[in-house]
Order: C-alpha cells, then structure tokens, then sequence
C-alpha cells in the first residue's frame, strides 16, 4: 500500500507555500519593496532577484591591475630596507638597485658576498638569492613568489574595489577576476560610468607628512603638486608621520563656515602618533597627501590629541563624498587601468527581457500541452509540479540574492523542459506494470521506485556539468550554471515529492479502477 509520512506531507505543502511567498516580492515596484526591506524581519519575503547587466542596463568596466608597478614597489622597498642593514652590518657597497622582480647590490669587497646574501635573504624568504661573481649580489622573486604576489594583489584590487562601488550605493554590482590580471566589473542601472571610473582610477594612498620649512629636496624631502593651486608645489618630508591604514572612518561634512569637509577619525595608534607629532609641531604646517598631491596643508595650531580631524580645501559637496568613500573604502596596491568600457541601455535590456519572457511563456505552455495530451490527469499533476518547480526556482534566486541574466533566463526555460523529465520516467514505468498484470497502486508505487535510479542518474549528469560550467566560466555562463543548477535541485523535489503527494490523495478520494494515463 501507498503510504507517504505525515511529516513528508507538512514538509511538500510547507516548501511549496513558503516558494510562492517568497516569489511574491518580484511582482511588486520598487518603493514596495524598498519598504519591505525596511519594515519586515529578514527571514521574511523582502528580496527580489537582481536583474543583470544585459536586462537592466548599465555599465560594463574591464580593469587591468598593474601588479608590474607592485613588484617594482617591493624591490623599492626592499632597497629601503636592505640600505641601512648593510650600513649597520659595515657591508660596503658602491651600487644598491631595483633590478626587474628584485634588487642587486655592488660591493666593494668581493669577500663579504655572501655576507650580503644572507642579508638579503632575511628580508624577503621568497627571494632567490644568487653570488654573481665580482661582488655583485642579486636577490629576484621565483615564479611561486610572483604568482602569490599577483594573487594577493588581485584579490586586495577586487575586495577595495567592491568596497568603492557598494559605497556609491550601487546595487547588486558583478565584480569577479578574469583571466591573469583583469577585474570584470558590471554595475546594472548605471548608464554614465564616469563617477565610478573617477573612484576606481584613484590608488587613494593617503598620507601625513610634515611641511618642510626650507624648501628643500635633499634625500628626506620632495616636491609635489598642490590641488589647490594648480601648478604650485610645496616640498615635504618622504617620511610619512600616519598612513591611510591608520583611519578608523571618514565622512564628507561641513565646517562652521558652511564648506564641505571630510572629517576623519584615527584608531588608537594613529591618534597617540599624531597627539605626539602634533605638539612637537604646534605652528607649523603639515601636508595631507593623497595620490602623490598635496589636497590640503593646513597648519597645526594647536595638539591634536582627540583622534578627529577634517581636511578642508577648495572642495565641492560631490568631491568631499567622493574623498570620504575612497578613505573608507582603503587604498588600492596598485593603480587599476580602464581596458574596456561599454554601456547596455535600458532600450536593450527591455527587450532581452521581453524576448526571454516569451520564450519562458511558451515553453511553459507546451511543456504543459504535452504532458496533458500524453498522460491526461497525471499529466495536470505533473504540470501543477512545474508550476512549484519555478517558483521553487524564483525563491532561491530572491533568497540568494542572486543577479538573473539573459543566459540565466535560457537555464530556466532549459529546466522547464528537464523538470518534467522525472515524471516521464515514472508514468511510463507505471505503464509498463499495468501491462505487466500489477494492480493500480502496485503499478505506482512501483514506477516511483524503479524509476527513482534513473532519475537519479540523469539529473546527477546535468548537475556535474552545471557545477563545472560554474566553476571553469565567467560571467553569463556563472548565471546560466546557477540557474541550472537551482532547477535541477528543485525539479526532483517537484517531480518526485509534490506529484507522489497529489498521485496518492487522488488515490485516496477516488479508488479508481485504471489509471488515467
């Protein structure tokens, strides 16, 4: 006898009611749904799917990450490091340089070279250090150090950049590594990608430095331009006195004479640093650095001791916003360069979209037509299953928060036709056991059973190839994969669970005599 769990029963009805709740938030406009963001728990239905580039519209940036200009910083660095531990070791040299990937130094004693060589080593154990003959010593990245180092930079490139481009308030950006040293980065909605450009080209390295009074460019000082007046420079101290890493916040504001502002706050050690540094410099001026220009000197008349400050200039309300989001959002390793730039209307996005409803709509229609002219009754089951199978489909992807693209659109119609797969397998089964002389519900009971290894199998092959699609492709081919993935998952609860479950309450309300198949 046909039996099914009365916890299965509550689960099938539960899933399938929270699915089309969860639908719900899709069908209403966006001030709607902005409320009930705002106004209703998160567990409950308040997320829509995002619409992706190729169906809203928007903007289309292809960076490319100079990971060139990093590894020439870290053999600069290691320069500024190695110079006074040769000092200090009393390790003569003539010529200490950046070299591609590393650093070489010229000794004038041939003797202390491998003395030097471990001095080198000390200070980066990812270098490959090698005696050159003559003095000359030579310490470069391997392959594995410029790989990490590449990842590293990649990975920073893309966490800042995702901080930058959320800040703008930006939703639902798609922002994901491709190839060696590029950043895909695809913001739906935003048709003037200007803003955005003029955020993600600034490195946004922030620094103090105190002013200096002679005007000098010796080995501690340089000239660099002012924003504020434009080909002016004012000489400062190479040695920074706090760093961009040292701000704990920063928001655009306004002073007591009504002009926009940035203020900051300074973590603990940032804010002790410049309390020190301010009262052994009262009158005198300081420069705040950002992006190798000066934006603001001010003079300190008095110790900062709180932790707060503001930069002030000759700022407008939009560059103080822009200012206070790239100070938040952090510096980037390295500068990022615009390869690729296109815009997406709103015209074509409507019309992806309206193409893909059409094609969702007819395929629903004659999958359904299909399944009622071949299996009659079952075949209504198996189409009211569909029907849960979508909205099965539409929660997950409202839940995940997940971005529905074109292809997105072809992995739904695709399992709109692979979902009534299963109950192919099942009635036909059930066909063959009546033939065979089984009464009706050995018949079903044992068309679920028999045919539940194929089912299986077949769904577990499209479900491997969705996972790697996923896994090895960028871009729409990610959103066909998800989609695809989400309709296989749900399409074997629909097809097994919810038509087993109308099968048998039919069953029980009507005791037939032959299967209406």
């Amino acid at each position: 006898m046909i039996h099914i769990a009365r916890w299965k029963i509550t689960l099938i009805v539960l899933v399938s009611v929270l699915s089309f709740a969860y639908c719900v938030p899709n069908f209403l406009n966006q001030s709607q749904r902005d409320w009930l963001t705002a106004n209703v728990p998160a567990w409950l239905p308040s997320k829509s799917i995002a619409l992706g580039l190729d169906l809203k519209g928007g903007s289309h940036l292809l960076l490319e990450v100079d990971v060139n200009g990093v590894i020439t910083q870290k053999s600069d660095d290691l320069i500024s490091v190695i110079r006074p531990d040769l000092r200090k070791e009393q390790i003569g040299y003539s010529a200490l340089v950046a070299i591609p990937n590393g650093v070489r130094v010229s000794l004038t004693d041939a003797a202390q070279s491998q003395k030097a060589a471990n001095l080198i080593q000390q200070n980066d154990t990812r270098l490959v250090v090698t005696d050159k003959g003559q003095g000359v010593v030579e310490g470069v990245f391997d392959e594995r150090a410029l790989k990490e180092i590449t990842n590293q930079t990649i990975d920073q490139s893309m966490e800042i950049v995702s901080r930058r481009v959320n800040e703008t308030g930006t939703r639902e950006p798609i922002i994901q590594r491709q190839g060696e040293n590029r950043i895909l980065v695809q913001i739906p909605g935003l048709e003037n990608p200007e803003r955005i450009k003029q955020l993600l080209g600034k490195t946004a390295k922030l620094t103090f430095h105190l002013v200096d009074m002679d005007g000098s460019t010796g080995a501690d000082s340089r000239m660099l331009p002012m924003r504020e007046t434009p080909g002016q420079t004012i000489a400062i101290k190479r040695r920074a006195i706090l760093t961009g890493d040292m701000l704990n916040n920063a928001q655009a504001s306004f002073n007591q004479f009504g002009s926009p502002v940035v203020t900051f706050r300074l973590n603990a050690i940032g804010a002790r640093k410049f309390c020190e540094v301010s009262t052994q410099n009262v009158n005198r001026p300081f420069a705040i650095v950002l992006d190798n220009e000066v934006i603001s000197a001010p003079n300190l008349n008095e110790p900062i001791c709180g932790g707060s400050a503001e930069i002030s200039g000759n700022f407008t309300l939009q560059e103080t916003a822009d200012m206070a989001v790239l100070l938040r959002a952090g510096a980037l390793p390295t500068s990022l360069k615009v390869v690729e730039e296109r815009s997406v209307g709103p015209s074509l996005g409507s019309d992806s979209v309206e193409a893909g409803s059409l094609a969702s709509v007819l395929a629903f229609i004659l999958v359904i037509g299909f399944m009622i002219l071949n299996y009659g009754l079952f075949g209504v089951f198996a189409s009211i299953a569909l029907v849960v199978n979508i909205a099965m489909i539409f929660a997950l992807l409202s839940v995940l928060g997940a971005v529905l693209t074109l292809p997105g659109i072809a992995g739904i119609v695709l399992t709109m036709g692979a979902a009534v797969d299963a109950n192919v397998l099942i009635f036909e089964r059930m066909k063959e056991e009546i033939r065979a002389g089984r009464s009706i519900i050995s018949a079903i009971d044992t068309g679920y059973e028999k045919a539940m290894s194929s089912i299986i199998d077949s769904n577990l092959t499209s479900l491997i190839s969705a996972i790697i699609l996923y896994g090895v492709g960028t871009g729409p081919i990610k959103g066909f994969a998800v989609t695809l993935t989400i309709g296989i998952i749900t399409s074997l609860f629909s097809a097994v669970m919810v038509t087993r479950l109308m099968i048998i309450m039919w069953l029980r309300m009507t005791k037939p005599k032959t299967l209406p198949l």
